[in-house]
């Protein structure tokens, strides 16, 4: 899908950025919460998301966590700065699609790995990535969820921030919050999707569009039509 990464345990930046040193556009969003934002290698014009896309960090409960996380291409990037200045303790992949440089962090910093237990056969892991699924308790606390799409996504819930992170179930074209669609939209991911109203979030984060959005704008998401892309 995505292509693939450096081996684990590489310092260096992936050899898919050799020719494309562009700083990652980094954001802070609440404390212990923040974001930077890359150009997928894999991008096309034929894609049906954005060129940049978004990856994760937060600090909960003494750990730090990488979430879908996207290497930058310059060593001397701000974020790397960040990172050997506090260093990750665990990456978790959010859906078989977003392996990313997962084995990157996990061999640069020792972190633990988790994820989901399928992948894509020309996108798999070569860290032994330990399996989440809705229910699981991740470290620092942080909840995996159900979005209901079938896409084997695990949404998590971070009750230190009050905020959800997504990988694909939601998106923002222009800049407006959209459900992704699925084939089963109104039976199985809208339920889901609402299910999670019960959480007391105020933040919402997504690896496709606009990274940032509130709760109005996410119960505004979920009676507008699907994004189809």
């Amino acid at each position: 899908m995505y292509g693939r990464q450096s081996r684990a345990g590489g310092l260096g930046a992936p050899a898919r950025w050799q020719n494309r040193p562009v700083p990652a556009e980094l954001r802070d969003v609440a404390p212990g919460l923040w974001l930077w934002r890359l150009e997928h290698p894999a991008w096309s014009a034929e894609s049906d998301w954005e060129p940049l896309v978004t990856s994760t960090c937060v600090e909960s409960r003494g750990e730090v966590l990488v979430l879908d996380a996207l290497a930058p291409p310059d060593a001397d990037d701000e974020v790397w700065k960040r990172f050997d200045a506090r260093p990750p303790t665990a990456a978790v992949v959010l859906k078989p699609d977003h392996v990313r440089d997962v084995d990157l962090f996990a061999g640069r910093y020792g972190a633990r790995a988790l994820g989901p237990w399928l992948y894509w056969r020309d996108d798999i892991p070569e860290t032994e990535l330990e399996p989440i699924e809705p229910g699981s308790e991740l470290p620092g606390g942080l909840v995996a969820l159900h979005d209901g799409r079938g896409r084997m996504e695990t949404p998590l819930w971070l009750p230190e921030q009050r905020a959800l992170v997504f990988a694909d179930a939601f998106t923002a074209p222009g800049g407006e919050l959209r459900v992704w669609a699925s084939p089963a939209h109104e039976e199985r991911a809208l339920p889901a999707l609402r299910a999670l109203l019960e959480l007391p979030f105020e933040l919402v984060i997504l690896a496709h569009g606009d990274p940032v959005h509130d709760r109005a704008a996410y119960e505004r998401a979920l009676d507008l039509p699907p994004y189809v892309g």
